[in-house]
C-alpha cells in the first residue's frame, strides 16, 4: 500500500510538472513565437530544470504539439457545449453569439494557433495533425446544424451541414487574422457574429423557414 500511495503521488506530481510546463510554454510561445523559444526558457518560465522537461517531452516539437492540441481539443469541446444548448431547432443569432464568446477570448491562443499553422505548413506529419483537429471542430459543428435539420433552414448555396461548418470556420479563420493585426477584440467579435449569421440565415439574423 505504501508503494501504490508513493506512485500515486509520483503521478499526480508529474501530472501537475506537465501541466505547468505546458501553461509556461504557452506564455513564453505567445510572447516570442515558435521557433524562437528554447527548451531553457520553457523551464525557466515554469520553474523547473531541463530533466524535468525531458521527463514529460523529448522536444519542443512535441511539447509545442501537446499544447495545441490541448487547446484545440478545449475549444472543440466549448464551440460543441456552446450548440447544445438550443433544443431540437437551432436558434442561430443566440448559438452564434455563445460560440463567436468561445472562440475569440484570447489573442495568445491565435498567436500560438498562427505558429503552429507555419510549422504544420512544412512538415507534411504535422499538417496532418492539424487537419485532423481542424475536421473535429468541423464535424462538432456539421452534426449540431444535421440534429436542427427539419427545425432550421439553412440556405441552399452552402450545400449540406459539411459545407455550412466549412463556411463558419473560414468565416473564423479570416475575421481573426485580422484581429492579429488590430487588435481590436470587440470589432472582430461583432464582424464574426455579422459573418456567421449571415451565412447561417438569411442574413436578417432570423432562420429562414420557407424552405422547410
Amino acid at each position: 500500500m505504501a508503494v501504490e500511495g508513493t506512485t500515486g503521488r509520483v503521478t499526480r506530481r508529474r501530472v501537475r510538472t506537465r501541466a505547468n510546463l505546458l501553461d509556461a510554454a504557452f506564455s513564453v510561445f505567445a510572447a516570442k513565437g515558435f521557433g524562437h523559444v528554447s527548451i531553457e526558457e520553457v523551464c525557466e518560465a515554469a520553474g523547473y530544470s531541463r530533466g524535468a522537461f525531458y521527463s514529460n517531452f523529448s522536444s519542443l516539437d512535441e511539447l509545442f504539439f501537446a499544447l495545441y492540441r490541448e487547446r484545440a481539443d478545449l475549444i472543440a469541446e466549448q464551440v460543441s457545449g456552446a450548440l447544445a444548448l438550443d433544443g431540437p431547432g437551432l436558434d442561430v443569432p443566440a448559438a452564434v453569439d455563445r460560440v463567436t464568446d468561445v472562440l475569440l477570448l484570447d489573442r495568445d491562443w491565435l498567436l500560438v494557433k498562427t505558429d503552429f499553422l507555419v510549422h504544420a505548413a512544412r512538415d507534411p506529419e504535422v499538417a496532418r495533425s492539424l487537419l485532423e483537429h481542424r475536421a473535429r471542430l468541423r464535424q462538432a459543428i456539421a452534426d449540431r446544424l444535421a440534429r436542427a435539420r427539419g427545425h432550421t433552414a439553412l440556405p441552399a448555396v452552402l450545400g449540406d451541414t459539411d459545407g455550412a461548418a466549412h463556411a463558419v470556420v473560414a468565416a473564423y479563420d479570416g475575421v481573426t487574422t485580422q484581429l492579429l493585426l488590430d487588435r481590436d477584440v470587440e470589432h472582430a467579435r461583432a464582424w464574426l457574429k455579422q459573418l456567421l449569421t449571415a451565412l447561417l440565415t438569411d442574413g436578417s439574423g432570423t432562420p429562414d423557414h420557407s424552405q422547410n
